[in-house]
């Protein structure tokens, strides 16, 4: 086989899915770049934040690559192992991780970072798609299915939660969506979605009523970093997972706070900057933008490159390039729908259709901040948002569509979805 033709083989699957990937990256490299403004400010190094940014870029298209040339069915050998370590990961983080902005969500291996939660969800979405597959009959999902898919969450969910309550809900959406398109008895996706709603105004309750907004108390951002470092001391099991409340609390509260701040009354340090600075950003955008890098708003935001990266997409790029960024996601879900469509086993349709509604209402979650439509949840934008962990995992995931779009077995056109369904 010449050089050509092995590069070809390495570089397969559904175009639109790889224009979609690039045109992501393309954003991602260029809003990063302006973004980073105070990272280049700390450093001193003016292109060392897009460069590492691109270095990661360049390791997720290495995984992704390795990844679309693995056969769909290997995956599922892997799902007991990639579910005991990311149990015994979250078990780990939770005693000894590092903290971020008062959440231990990182643990360190031969000096690199990672989050277990970003393995995690991966995991899941593995095992909830070879259950619902390995349970498929005529008239659906087998009603056993969803008590041995709540019998993996349990294990996993709850250990998220505790230091990142916006990843559990965001997986708990996807799982929940999986369930319904793997044609769980609607019935009991009914009982569930109440269960959880009850459970969920439980939490909130708690929130509410045992957490303690600090940004009433502390004036500045050191400040509050002070307190942070100095309540972390000595803390036992049940104030390990309770500390998360004080913050969850602020959040709530700053979003129903519906006090309006001028622009010239904005407190660059108080606990409305980055919401107002957001607001700000979109306000000043109009329809075209004031062009790549030429951003204002970007000096102010404290994660202008993450988890407000979509204020600074519409500031610069303006509404036609929100919408863009936008639709590309919808793209992507309904493109990757379209290959599931041609799958001939539930397993890969169920699996990608998985990794695409996590990149997706992920990103959902990250616009609604950003426009200030929900709290600060703290969710970078997939693809596009400067990060480690999670831009290498999403490019796994990119990778295990572009494996099922061109590997996996192409169901006959006159079957059904239903008639066709097999254990590969």
């Amino acid at each position: 086989m010449s050089k050509d033709n092995v590069t070809e083989s390495k570089f397969k699957g559904d175009a639109v899915i790889w224009s979609v990937f690039f045109f992501l990256c393309l954003i991602s490299i260029i809003e990063v770049f302006s973004a980073s403004s105070n990272l280049s400010f700390k450093t001193g190094n003016y292109l060392g934040p897009v460069l590492k940014h691109c270095a990661l870029l360049a390791v997720g298209v290495v995984v992704m690559v390795c990844t679309m040339n693995i056969k769909c069915r290997y995956f599922k050998i892997v799902t007991p192992f990639a579910l005991l370590l990311s149990f015994i990961l979250l078990i780990v983080v939770f005693f000894v991780g590092e903290s971020t902005n008062g959440s231990q969500r990182w643990i360190e291996i031969l000096g690199i970072q990672f989050q277990p939660s970003e393995i995690a969800k991966g995991t899941l979405i593995l095992a909830t798609a070879q259950i619902l597959s390995a349970m498929q009959t005529p008239a659906g999902t087998d009603k056993r299915a969803i008590k041995y898919i709540l019998i993996v969450c349990a294990f996993i969910i709850p250990l998220i939660m505790v230091e990142n309550l916006s990843t559990a809900v965001l997986l708990c959406t996807v799982i929940f969506l999986m369930m319904f398109i793997g044609k769980v008895p609607g019935q009991q996706l009914g009982k569930l979605l109440g269960t959880v709603m009850l459970l969920l105004a439980l939490v909130v309750s708690m929130v509410m009523l045992f957490g303690h907004d600090n940004t009433k108390d502390v004036a500045s951002a050191p400040d509050k970093a002070m307190v942070e470092q100095a309540t972390q001391k000595d803390e036992t099991v049940v104030e390990k997972v309770f500390h998360r409340f004080d913050t969850w609390k602020a959040r709530i509260d700053n979003f129903l706070s519906h006090e309006y701040v001028a622009p010239e009354d904005v407190d660059i340090n108080g606990k409305d900057a980055q919401t107002s600075h957001a607001n700000i950003a979109i306000a000043s955008s109009n329809v075209i933008g004031k062009g790549p890098g030429n951003s204002v708003e970007r000096d102010f935001l404290s994660q202008a490159f993450s988890d407000f990266i979509y204020a600074i997409i519409i500031e610069e790029l303006g509404i036609l390039g929100a919408v863009f960024v936008c639709m590309l996601y919808i793209v992507l879900l309904f493109r990757t729908a379209s290959i599931a469509n041609r799958c001939a086993n539930t397993f890969p349709a169920l699996l990608i259709m998985g990794f695409a509604l996590l990149l997706v209402v992920q990103a959902l979650f990250n616009m609604a901040v950003a426009v200030g439509l929900v709290p600060v949840t703290g969710q970078p934008l997939p693809l596009i948002s400067k990060g480690g962990t999670s831009t290498i995992i999403n490019c796994a995931y990119i990778g295990v569509i572009l494996s099922v779009s061109y590997s996996a077995k192409k169901r006959d056109e006159g079957k059904t979805a239903t008639q066709a369904v097999e254990i590969e």
